[in-house]
Parts: structure tokens; C-alpha cells; sequence
């Protein structure tokens, strides 16, 4: 059974195309015009083993804003529909993933509820390139929402902002996929007591 998810967003502000397949081999093709965002797409796909496609084409003459948001927004509502009915999966994952001086600890609940808990070092430097730092947790925000997943990203130290922000990124694809894996004591089985995720 194939979990694929393929969303196409397309506003006054941007137009996003997202594929995911969540049983693949870390293939990427991304390309939303913020050259650290495509960076941080292509980790998630690698760490996480999903191939992933993203593309976008935003109002970069306004600012990244738009063009993040709302490919985060399609990658979530790609993600949940790649996940289908949930039977079979883990539902639970987290990782712990160091970089250098940086550590991120990760640890998700695809739930059906979104709920997003974050914490990252203050003072950050404000810019990697043309991606606002800030923008980091409006990702995580736009995902969880559109996704419908409990999501808890803790970065307790860290010093460079591309560390930071990277080691949030891999340590969040490699929880999402173990919490979306296949558990083969579990075939055929919903993991949730209420009959329903």
C-alpha cells in the first residue's frame, strides 16, 4: 500500500507543489528560492527517508515570509494524507540529534492533534543568508497545524544559528520517521486506545 501525500497550494502569494513519499529512500528535488530552507527540505527528506519534492515559487521581491509559510503548510497537509488511516505505524518517535556545539532533542505524537511545543537559544544571530531565524518556529507551527501532529522540539544549547536550526531539522526527520514506520507487531492495528487518531 503506497503512502504518498501530493499537495498543490497556490495563492496570490505563492504557488507550492509537494510530494512525499513516506516509504522512500531519501531522494529530494527541492526548490523554493531560499537557498538555507532548501537546505533544511533536503535534510528532512535524507534523515527521514522520504523522498520528497518540493517546489515553489514565491513573492521573494516582498521578503521569504509567504514562500516558507506556505510550503511549510503543504508539507504538513502532504504529510497527513501520505499517513492515511494511521494502522500499522508507531505513532511515537523522537531523536536526539547533535551538531557540533548544537543539540536539538525531538519527539513526536502523529496524534491528530496539533500542538507544537518549542524552545531554541536566545540571541541568535537573525539572518543565515536570506532565511530569518524567527521564521524556524513558524515552520514547525505551519507543519503541526497542517499536519495534525504533537510536536516537542527542544534545543537546550547552541551557539552557531546554521548548527541550531540544522540539528532541529534532522533530529525531527529521523522522529517522524520512526513514529511513521510500520511497527510489524502491530499490523492491522490503530495505536490508540480511543479507536480513532
Amino acid at each position: 500500500m503506497s503512502r504518498v501525500g501530493r499537495i498543490e497550494r497556490v495563492t496570490k502569494e505563492t504557488s507550492v507543489l509537494v510530494e512525499i513519499d513516506l516509504d522512500g529512500t531519501g531522494k529530494t528535488d527541492i526548490k523554493t528560492g531560499v537557498g538555507f530552507y532548501d537546505h533544511m527540505l533536503d535534510q528532512l527528506g535524507r534523515h527521514g527517508l522520504f523522498d520528497l519534492t518540493v517546489k515553489t515559487e514565491g513573492d521573494l521581491h516582498i521578503d521569504s515570509h509567504h514562500t516558507i509559510e506556505d510550503t511549510a503548510l503543504a508539507l504538513g497537509a502532504a504529510f497527513k494524507q501520505a499517513l492515511g488511516d494511521k494502522v500499522g505505524i508507531y505513532r511515537f518517535g523522537n531523536c536526539t540529534v547533535p551538531l557540533d556545539e548544537s543539540l536539538a532533542q525531538v519527539t513526536v505524537d502523529l496524534s491528530g492533534r496539533p500542538y507544537l511545543v518549542h524552545t531554541e537559544p536566545e540571541k541568535m544571530a537573525p539572518m543565515i543568508g536570506e532565511y530569518d531565524t524567527t521564521m524556524t518556529r513558524h515552520i514547525l507551527e505551519s507543519f503541526v497545524a497542517q499536519a495534525q501532529i504533537a510536536l516537542h522540539v527542544h534545543v537546550p544549547y547552541g551557539r552557531n544559528a546554521h548548527h541550531i536550526v540544522e540539528c532541529q531539522f534532522k533530529a525531527l526527520a529521523r522522529a517522524l520517521r520512526y513514529a511513521s514506520e510500520r511497527d510489524p507487531r502491530a499490523a492491522g492495528i490503530l495505536p490508540s486506545t480511543k479507536g480513532a487518531l
